[in-house]
């Protein structure tokens, strides 16, 4: 029997995209939009009122989402279909992306160059194949991207003075979903800026690598070195379950080094890693030794590189189900988990020290001295330097630790590092042994007369 009725549109919430087109066309104004978000898509849909509805179908003429709006027959079901099969195959299926291996240059042999730790980090980079740099000038780290800006032109590569540090973590988030090495230098503040675009980048498993060359705090405070910002790379980097690998230099030699291991760690574990360097240290000249070989990147397949091979990949950090981003948290603790085998500690006499020192950065190297005064004074101390504070080298720190032990924390903040140190122990289940300190801030640095007085009154 033939229908006479008009038939009235049926809406289909998963496909609506609240355009609000049928909205703006409905002479009934029988359409509005809804006051909730759909869950499965993220944006409002509208509703229907078809109690005013006359079935003239400028609604469904306008829906621009073919089956957003659909003319059915009183008493017709409809089941929703995958878009795939709606609308066939694709004239152009790209095949399945394929790792673009890096490939290892080698250089010719050089005299060592006497340059700042910046400069350091700076060439490093470079030499980990990074040719695009983002960042906005912040002292004491400025001289790093002034150098980057003067080379990268040179290299085909390209440096950005952003117009902010929220804009700078984002540009490095395109950067790094396109599979290419990328860096900021920046310090305290401004880190403290990048903090969300961190959180996003760990959540979509996009590399990159922050060198932060921490100031004094909190605020603005000054432009002095301070050890400020070990609790925010370790525990505070953006919201959500978010961690990175922190690399702790006390050279410029390991500024480079460390740079470009930063690098390997970055796409090892598509994450963020943090070098942390106080302002000393990246103002600080020093003996630097290039490598003997450079790294020319490669592209790997998880990239959105923006060409046919990569089409189908996605990068994304947004889960709008419960149950889905309940499981992608649990893979990120997974991945954490693994990364707890990259804690690195350099021991210097700790085989026999009564008395262990910890420190790292610029402290360590007054730490080293008071090491050093405190053997020929005849007392046995030892120095265990941090090379990554997250994850902290606790299984290093464990074997040398026994009875009678006792440990001297050295550092330029206010217990930021001990906290890390008494944390790392407790997560292990290790017996927290008697623990001393010595700490300086707003810019002063210990001194190594200082450590030696501590270290003499404790092993008096």
């Amino acid at each position: 029997m033939p229908v006479t009725e008009r038939p009235k549109p049926s809406l289909v919430p998963e496909y609506c995209k609240g355009c609000g087109r049928c909205v703006s066309v409905c002479v009934k104004g029988c359409i509005a939009f809804d006051d909730e978000i759909n869950p499965a898509t993220g944006v409002v849909p509208v509703v229907i009122d078809l109690e005013k509805c006359n079935g003239c179908g400028l609604c469904i003429e306008a829906c621009p989402e073919p089956y957003g709006l659909r003319a059915l027959d009183q008493g017709e079901d409809y089941e929703l279909q995958d878009p795939a099969k709606l609308y066939g195959a694709r004239l152009s299926e790209a095949p399945e992306p394929e790792d673009i291996p890096a490939q290892r240059i080698p250089l010719p042999a050089c005299q060592p160059l006497v340059i700042k730790g910046n400069y350091a980090a700076a060439l490093g980079a470079l030499l980990a194949g990074c040719r695009h740099v983002y960042g906005y000038p912040i002292t004491p780290s400025t001289e790093g991207a002034e150098l980057m800006s003067k080379l990268l032109p040179r290299l085909d590569g390209v440096f950005l003075q952003a117009v902010s540090e929220v804009a700078t973590v984002n540009h490095m988030y395109g950067t790094g979903g396109a599979g290419l090495p990328c860096l900021t230098f920046t310090s305290s503040p401004g880190f403290s800026l990048m903090l969300e675009g961190i959180s996003y980048m760990a959540g979509a498993e996009v590399p990159a690598v922050f060198i932060n060359i921490m100031r004094g705090g909190p605020g603005l405070g000054n432009i002095a070195p301070e050890q400020s910002d070990i609790k925010l790379a370790c525990r505070g980097l953006g919201h959500g379950n978010t961690h990175a690998i922190c690399l702790t230099p006390s050279t410029p030699q390991e500024m480079l080094d460390l740079t470009i291991l930063a690098f390997e760690l970055s796409f090892k574990y598509r994450h963020p890693v943090i070098l942390l360097a106080d302002g000393y240290l990246g103002q600080m000249t020093g003996k630097v030794q290039l490598p003997d070989h450079m790294t020319k990147p490669g592209i790997p397949k998880w990239a959105v590189y923006g060409d046919l091979a990569h089409r189908k990949n996605l990068i994304n950090s947004i889960y709008l189900d419960e149950h889905d981003l309940e499981r992608h948290n649990e893979y990120l603790c997974g991945k954490y988990e693994a990364m707890q085998a990259e804690a690195r500690a350099e021991t210097f006499l700790c085989e026999d020290a009564e008395l262990i020192v910890v420190a790292c950065n610029t402290p360590a190297r007054a730490a080293k001295g008071a090491v050093q005064e405190l053997r020929h004074q005849g007392l046995k101390a030892g120095l265990f330097r941090p090379l990554t504070v997250w994850p902290f080298p606790v299984e290093q720190l464990k074997a040398h630790l026994g009875p009678g032990r006792r440990l001297l924390v050295v550092e330029a903040s206010a217990g930021q590092l001990e906290d890390e140190l008494r944390l790392a122990l407790s997560h292990a289940g290790l017996p927290v042994p008697p623990v001393a300190h010595v700490r300086r801030m707003g810019g002063m640095l210990p001194q190594q007369d200082q450590i030696v007085a501590a270290a003499t009154a404790i092993l008096a």
